[in-house]
């Protein structure tokens, strides 16, 4: 499994960035290898992320070459390019 964390500035308010990850939510969910996907809000202001779960690292990279993956910096009004990191799951503590 791959873990793969992104974190992100923004320009919209929090209830803005809510509302269009709630609409994109279908999408994501249907993205073959995705076992999980956390949206969480960091520290600073305008600072949100997304923690990835990932069957594969071929998973991963196709998400990434998808028009979705593409969409992210406008669909959140990104004022930077994201920070990313990509690590591979050694095992987990439990299973569900």
């Amino acid at each position: 499994m791959i873990l793969q964390i992104i974190k992100l500035k923004s320009d919209l308010p929090e209830e803005e960035l809510l509302k269009r990850a709630k609409e994109r939510e279908p999408n994501f969910k249907s993205i073959p290898g995705l076992l999980q996907k956390y949206y969480v809000k960091l520290s600073e202001e305008g600072e949100y992320g997304g923690v990835y779960v990932w069957d594969s690292a071929q998973s991963l990279k196709d998400y990434q070459a998808s028009d979705l993956a593409k969409s992210i910096p406008s669909a959140y009004a990104i004022k930077e390019v994201p920070a990313v990191e990509i690590m591979d799951i050694m095992f987990q503590l439990r299973n569900n």
